[in-house]
């Protein structure tokens, strides 16, 4: 370069791929228990996608009873851990999670829970 007059080109190109997470099964609906009985499921998780480590979080909703009062009847477990970790051939360990209700006054719901990774996704 310093005093050759050439021009060169240089032409980048990528594919940005986002961070995923698949659920099986992708949707949960919870078994009508009686009052105060907790009552779980366990749903995998599927990380896509993920070029480094991360740290799986979830956002629980927050119900309002018919009294006014607001509770979160839910309760979510990652029994293996909640860290998304690449292992040397690329691949990415699936996730296993336990979702509990319990509430002590009547309820019903339905809405989402968010699963948050490190970056805000």
């Amino acid at each position: 370069l310093n005093d050759n007059l050439s021009t060169y080109i240089l032409t980048l190109s990528g594919t940005l791929r986002s961070p995923k997470m698949r659920f099986h099964p992708p949707f949960l609906m919870l078994m009508p228990v009686p009052l105060g009985v907790e009552t779980e499921e366990v749903i995998t998780i599927i990380p896509q996608e993920f070029i480094r480590q991360s740290r799986i979080t979830v956002k629980l909703p927050q119900l309002e009873l018919a009294d006014g009062t607001r509770t979160c009847p839910f309760s979510v477990k990652f029994p293996e851990g909640q860290d998304i970790v690449l292992s040397s051939d690329g691949t990415i360990k699936e996730l296993t999670c336990r979702i509990s209700f319990r509430s002590s006054k009547p309820v019903s719901f339905l809405g989402e829970m968010l699963f948050i990774d490190t970056e805000e996704n």
